[in-house]
């Protein structure tokens, strides 16, 4: 896929007015000027990446230090701006002196809405305390609504795969790659989550090798429930709750606004001379194929009925043609009332 570098540069200019005010982080300068759908000309970084073996070896650099402010960073994009780097591996940062941080290609990025920044800081909490119930109902939000969900039974999968890695640091089992099979997990039972949550827990997995380079028991959890936990307080603070409310009564006065008119539409389209009311009832077809071979039954056990009380009155009359020592027409009304008797057992044997 050709990338749009027009595109990219405006997300440079979005994450440098999200770190305006942080000076351990650097994104650098655009030039627009010389910047086109096929080019991007940006400021060079005074450092070396993360991923040259010299880069922590620098005069002056603490990897503890580069590590949390790194972190850092990243949690503020998840959490608090709604605007993540979605490749944010050791060759996209870079360490600068004073223990500084650049980064660099923002080709692709995660937005996230208020209710997916909640959730993920639920997760990491419900993951941390091995609430897989309240995991499973977490993945249940975000994913389209579905009735066929086994919730039960998702959390019970979740728990199989996740409890046994309780506990263990990285250098047992990464978090992000966990996350990415617990969404295997909800396809199983029918879920579709957002594509920006899949790209979050893909940008975990590179954090996590950043992390390794950095301190080689880096744990994410460890480093990041904090800052979660932080989140979801802040989320029903006084001045948040106000908000969340204002939030409600924006919806609600919509709703009331646009209530009439819907329903209006709705009264118009049941009266008009054309309405039709289509109402599927779930197997209704093997209820009537049911009723078909039922009412077939019940027509050939009459036909069989006729022909036997038939043959017995034939019986009284003699017409000189005897078959199988009965009149001819007597013998021909049983032969054919055995006949569709035998059917009728064939097609009752074969319906059960």
């Amino acid at each position: 896929m050709e990338t749009d570098f027009v595109i990219e540069a405006n997300n440079i200019r979005r994450f440098q007015q999200n770190f305006a005010a942080d000076e351990n982080i650097k994104i650098p300068n655009v030039f627009p000027q010389y910047t086109g759908k096929r080019v991007l000309v940006m400021e060079a970084l005074e450092g070396i990446p993360l991923s040259h073996r010299n880069a922590l070896t620098q005069e002056g650099i603490d990897p503890e230090t580069v590590l949390r402010r790194g972190l850092k960073a990243y949690l503020k994009m998840v959490f608090t701006d709604g605007l993540f780097h979605g490749d944010l591996h050791a060759g996209n940062m870079f360490v600068l002196p004073d223990n500084k941080i650049g980064l660099i290609d923002f080709g692709m990025v995660g937005r996230l809405n208020r209710k997916s920044q909640t959730a993920i800081a639920n997760m990491l909490v419900a993951l941390a305390e091995e609430d897989y119930d309240r995991l499973a109902y977490l993945y249940l939000d975000l994913a389209p609504y579905s009735e066929r969900v086994d919730v039960d039974g998702f959390a019970r999968e979740l728990r199989d795969l996740i409890a046994p890695y309780f506990g263990l640091t990285l250098r047992h089992v990464n978090v992000g790659r966990l996350l990415l099979d617990s969404t295997a997990v909800a396809g199983r039972h029918g879920l579709v989550l957002p594509s920006e949550l899949i790209l979050f827990f893909k940008s975990i997995v590179t954090i996590e090798g950043m992390g390794r380079l950095i301190v080689g028991d880096f744990d994410f959890m460890a480093y990041s429930l904090e800052f979660a936990s932080d989140l979801v307080r802040s989320r029903y603070e006084g001045g948040k709750l106000l908000k969340e409310a204002t939030y409600l009564s924006r919806d609600v006065n919509a709703l009331i606004g646009v209530l009439p008119r819907q329903l209006r539409q709705i009264l118009r389209r049941m009266n008009s001379p054309d309405y039709q009311m289509h109402i599927r009832i779930k197997d209704l077809d093997v209820l009537h194929r049911s009723l078909e071979k039922s009412a077939n039954l019940t027509f050939l056990g009459l036909v069989i009925a006729g022909l036997i009380v038939s043959s017995a009155l034939f019986a009284h009359f003699d017409s000189g043609i005897w078959l199988l020592g009965l009149p001819l027409m007597t013998a021909l009304m049983l032969i054919a009332a055995a006949f569709l008797g035998l059917i009728a057992f064939y097609n009752y044997i074969k319906r059960n």
